[in-house]
This record gives C-alpha cells, structure tokens and sequence, in this order.
C-alpha cells in the first residue's frame, strides 16, 4: 500500500505513525507544505509568554525523526496542489517550486483549518497577525521581542484568551475585543463571568458586544476603529476569531462536504471517496449529545481521528464515536474547563435540560491550599443523563472535567456520579467528591427532594408573588444580597416560621446553596411552597451580572 497523507501536524503524524506501527511493508509519504511537522500548536502561546523558554521543546516530532523511526517519507515545504481521484494521484509543488504528480493507493487529507481573517479594511498591515505555526509565532514572538508596548487581540475564546495572558507576561498593556456578549463562548455566560472578572483583574480591558470594523496603520501603530465608533491604539494586533476547516483540495475533487462545510466522513473516518480518509480539524464530526454536526478544532480528537483512521486503512475495524467538544483553558489563575453540550446549545437544539449550580472546595476544607470551584451540570429532566458540564476555578478543575467527560462518554446518569468512587485523601479532594456532589444535588432534584428556582428566575423577578428568603448570616446579608430579600438565619428559621406566608411561593438563598437546601427541606416538610435557588448568591451575581450587560 502507498499511502499518501496530506498534512503533518496532530491526525496527520499520528496517522502515519500508527499506519507505520500495524503495517511494517506499507510506503507512507507525508507531505506538508509547513517548515515542520508534528509541532506542538497547543504550546505556541506559552512559548510567545515565556513560560516555554526553548523553541525547540515545540517540535514534538520531526521530519527527520520519523525518517529514522518509522521510515515515513516526510517532505515539509511541498503543497498538495490538487487531486485525481480517477488517476488515483495528487498534483504537488516542492521547495523549488516544480510540480510533478504521485501516485496513492490510499489517500488520508488532514490540513487542518486556518485562522479566520475576516475582511476588514486595513487587515493586510504587517502587524495585524494571526496564530497558528511556528512562523507566525516567530513573527509575534519578533513584534514583542521589539519592543510593543499595547496589543489588540480579537476574539475571546481560546487561542484570543491564551494570547492575552501570554502578551500580559511580556508587559504588554492588552486590550480583548469580542463580538459576544461573554468570553470563551464554549462556557455559558454566567460561568464565562467569572473568567471576565479575572481578566480585569490582570489588568486586560475587555470590550464585548463589539467588533473591529477597519484598521488604520502608521508608523507609530495601528488604530482600530471598533462598530460602536471608538477607537483602539496598538503596536500589535491579533486576530484569533476562529478558524475554518482546509476543505479546497477536497471540495475541488468533488468529495462530500457536510452541514458544516467541514469533510463529510463516516465513523471510520472515511470520506465519500472509499479510498479517501480525512481526519482532524478540517472534518465535520457528530455531537454525541444533540447527534448534530459540528466543527471542534481541538487536538485530541484530531490525533483520535487519524490514529481511526490508520486502522481502518490497514483492515481493523475501528470506530469515532463523536466529538464532546472537551476542553480546557487556564487564564492568570483561572482554570475552566467543559465537556459536552452548554446550555445555549441545547436551548437551540430544541433539547431539555436541567441544570444545577454548585461551589464545592478543590479538596478538604481543612487541609491547606483548598480553593473553590464553581460547578455548572446539565442533564436530561426525566431520566437524568449528563448532558453537559462546565467548571471554573483555580485547582482541581482538570479532574473533575476529566472524571465528568468520563461519564458521559458512557453514557452515565446523575445517579451514576451519586455512586462514583472516587480517590480521597485531604491533600486531593473531599470524602464527598465535587462529581459526588453534583450527583447528589442533580438526583434529588430528579427524586423531588430538591425543588429548585434558577437564578436568572429570581434576578428577573418572573415570579413578582414570591418571598425572597436570606438563610446567610447578618454579616453575610450586609455585605450584599438580593433587593427585598427577607433576612432569617438558617439557625433561627425554626423558631421564625410564623414570619413566613403560607400562601405565597418562598425562594430561599445562601452564599452556595448548602444551607439554601436545608431551608427548603424544613419548609416543605412544614407545608410552606419552598424552593431553593441553585448555586446561591454565588450564582446569582454572575447571572445578574451578565443580564444588566443585556446578555441571555
């Protein structure tokens, strides 16, 4: 077998290299148009920050390398300029700029997809750059080294979130520019609040709801005039807007493209050509919890893809179940990390969900170091299976997504994370795990223990009849708590129930939703019309917070 792989970064190396491992006679050749293969893209911000000091720690893998390891033809500097499906050959261009044709008995396309560039006027200006190699890293890398002092990033997901704390490091004054109402839009808003706060904290403005309409270059920088009419001075722009999948070469040969205008593939990776696999950014995957398709440009599943789509080549039948969309982000000391459906993708899928807020400790309390973290769990209402889930904190934020896409990658329920057993030891997590606890709290909901009221509920006052109740302390009230909210501590609420109506619905609160929960419990068993506001105060200031921003 010949095999040609276009591409040599995350599916494209992986699939060679796992081609390799099952078939020692196969003829592997990569081409890539790149000066390198098998970089490490995720790292590309850290080295720009500092916090990666040598750039050859980047290269994961080199041309030369999988040469003498694997015995893969690797030719970096050679564009794949099209392909003959009937002649069974690509059309390519090497370094000296000759074209000449080669021959395949399988064809894997992994190109990737390429930085978005949208067309504003002004965008061509050599200091307006996007990321994604090692040559536009040197390139920011030179900008910064040379002396800029305010950079412009637009877009605030993650390559946008990363670069601005990376440009921070380097002492660069930073504005952020997103078009939504929230960063890191993967995050529902009221979770993403919480990544907002930290970047003003740094010292990043963050301009939202707002986009770059032109920019305007001279030798003292580039200005960029924003859509609500003012203006952004900088030394340094970057566009980190999103990215698109490479599909030319397949769209050119005539190869399916799907919804998305990604490569349309089946399970075995397999485009509408059976001799033509693709894998990695440039594909159309399938969400397994809405079963839509979706684009999710994201390095595991991309070197998943091409490892697929190695087997399948060589005879095995093996299978891509679908894209979670996992991921996770550290921003300054902020760690968020998601997995699955949010609640807007949901909501648009016409899916319902369910939904509990929780702050648990990234281990015991009374070990040293423990810190919050704040929980967001989506599920289906009726029988309870994960949906979704997102976390944001500064420890312990890894394990728990990992432990959650875990579970619903398996298909696992609220009662499922109930049962989890899960390592403990003070110095790690709590006898009661976080996981443990978002189960606890989904399955009571689910049994009817837990009657809840959502927090955007009670900022929006849909229920103008309900009591407000404070279980807090006084000292926790006075420093702040919702308007017309009704004071009784949970430990005099026993003593105080004659306070309360009986014929009005009563929203009980705390700090996290703890000691809200106990006060629902007794008051429903009392015969009052409780209910408990999920995540507590806690929640409902980054709810209140995006709504009087006029976000969801």
């Amino acid at each position: 077998m010949r095999l040609i792989i276009v591409g040599g970064v995350a599916a494209g190396a992986s699939g060679a290299a796992r081609t390799r491992r099952l078939d020692e006679n196969a003829e592997i050749v990569i081409f890539e148009r790149g000066d390198h293969v098998s970089f490490a893209n995720c790292g590309l911000p850290y080295y720009i920050g500092g916090d990666i000091t040598e750039r050859n720690r980047l290269l994961v893998q080199t041309a030369e390398g999988l040469r003498q390891r694997f015995r893969i033809d690797v030719r970096t500097r050679t564009e794949v300029l099209a392909i003959d499906r009937k002649a069974r050959q690509v059309r390519v261009r090497g370094p000296d700029g000759t074209e000449r044709q080669e021959p395949y008995d399988k064809l894997l396309l992994a190109p990737g997809a390429e930085p978005v560039r949208p067309p504003i006027p002004g965008i061509d200006d050599r200091r307006i750059l996007t990321l994604r190699n090692l040559a536009d890293t040197d390139r920011i890398k030179a900008r910064v080294d040379a002396g800029a002092r305010r950079a412009l990033v637009i877009g605030g997901g993650y390559i946008g979130l990363e670069m601005v704390e990376a440009l921070r490091h380097r002492g660069l004054d930073v504005t952020v520019v997103e078009m939504a109402d929230q960063v890191m839009p993967p995050l529902d808003a009221e979770m993403a609040e919480l990544l907002l706060r930290e970047l003003k904290a740094n010292g990043v403005t963050v301009r939202l709801g707002s986009a770059a309409k032109a920019f305007t270059g001279s030798p003292a920088g580039i200005t960029a005039t924003l859509s609500d009419g003012s203006t952004v001075e900088a030394d340094l722009v970057l566009v980190g807007v999103g990215v698109r999948p490479e599909v030319r070469l397949a769209k050119e040969a005539g190869l399916e493209l799907g919804a998305t205008g990604g490569i349309a593939v089946d399970d075995r990776m397999r485009t509408s050509d059976p001799d033509i696999y693709a894998a990695g950014d440039a594909v159309e995957v399938t969400d397994p919890v809405t079963g839509r398709a979706a684009l999710v440009p994201l390095a595991g599943p991309a070197n998943r893809q091409g490892r697929i789509a190695a087997d399948n080549l060589c005879g095995r039948d093996s299978r891509y179940g679908g894209t979670l969309g996992t991921g996770i982000v550290k921003i300054f000391s902020l760690v968020a990390g998601m997995t699955g459906a949010n609640e807007k993708t949901l909501r648009r899928a016409g899916r319902r969900c369910e939904k509990v807020y929780l702050h648990p400790g990234s281990h015991a309390g009374y070990y040293p170091g423990a810190a919050p973290m704040a929980m967001k769990l989506l599920f289906d209402p009726d029988d309870g299976r994960l949906l979704g889930a997102q976390v944001v904190g500064t420890r312990g934020v890894d394990k728990r997504i990992d432990v959650l896409a875990t579970a619903l990658r398996a298909g696992m329920t609220v009662y499922d994370l109930e049962r989890l057993e899960l390592c403990y030891a003070p110095p790690f997590g709590s006898a009661k795990d976080p996981v443990n606890m978002a189960g606890f709290i989904a399955a009571n909901v689910l049994r009817g223990d837990h009657r809840l009221v959502q927090a955007e509920t009670v900022a929006r006052g849909s229920v103008p009849d309900a009591l407000v109740l404070d279980v807090r302390t006084r000292q926790e009230y006075d420093n702040g708590h919702i308007h017309n909210a009704v004071l009784i501590p949970l430990d005099e609420l026993r003593q105080r129930l004659d306070e309360l109506p009986r014929d009005r619905p009563i929203h009980a609160y705390c700090k996290v939703g703890l000691r809200g929960y106990v006060a629902q419990r007794l008051l429903c068993q009392r015969g009052y019309d409780a209910y408990n506001m999920t995540g507590g105060f806690t929640t409902f200031e980054a709810v209140r917070a995006v709504l009087e921003r006029g976000g969801a």
